[in-house]
């Protein structure tokens, strides 16, 4: 699974998540990928459920760029603990997704095969996403 070697901070505030994306909102790499239309956290778990589910249906052939990384620490107490005595360990790792990112670009298979690839990835996913298409120029 995907998570940083090191980072400058162990624990992160969770903050929210403002605004639109401005960058990664385009294809860079793939013909087809799949964009984000709402905020949300994103573990390291789904973004790997849905990578496996992307190539699988694939059957390996092509080219698969994750465009996300998950380095954002959230930290978790552990069960029937008492209140206080400071922030938990960190547990997991997420990444923030704004709505207008790309999560996920494939490139060297059919349209109909990518569609559906990345819609089986996008089940795996717990936000709302949008397969999108590079405009042949």
């Amino acid at each position: 699974m995907l998570q940083p070697m090191r980072t400058k901070f162990r624990k992160a505030h969770k903050g929210r998540i403002k605004g639109i994306a401005t960058s990664g909102v385009d294809l860079a790499f793939g013909q087809f990928g799949l964009k984000a239309l709402e905020p949300e956290r994103v573990t390291a778990r789904q973004i790997e459920a849905a990578r496996r589910a992307l190539t699988r249906h694939m059957k390996r052939a092509g080219r698969v760029w994750i465009r996300i990384y998950p380095d954002v620490p959230v930290s978790k107490k552990p069960l029937e603990v008492r209140m206080g005595s400071g922030k938990g360990t960190p547990e997991f790792w997420v990444t923030r997704i704004k709505p207008g990112r790309v999560l996920f670009e494939v490139d060297g298979i059919s349209g109909e095969l990518a569609k559906e690839a990345l819609t089986l990835a996008a089940a795996k996913l717990p936000i709302k996403t949008r397969f999108v298409t590079r405009i042949a120029a």
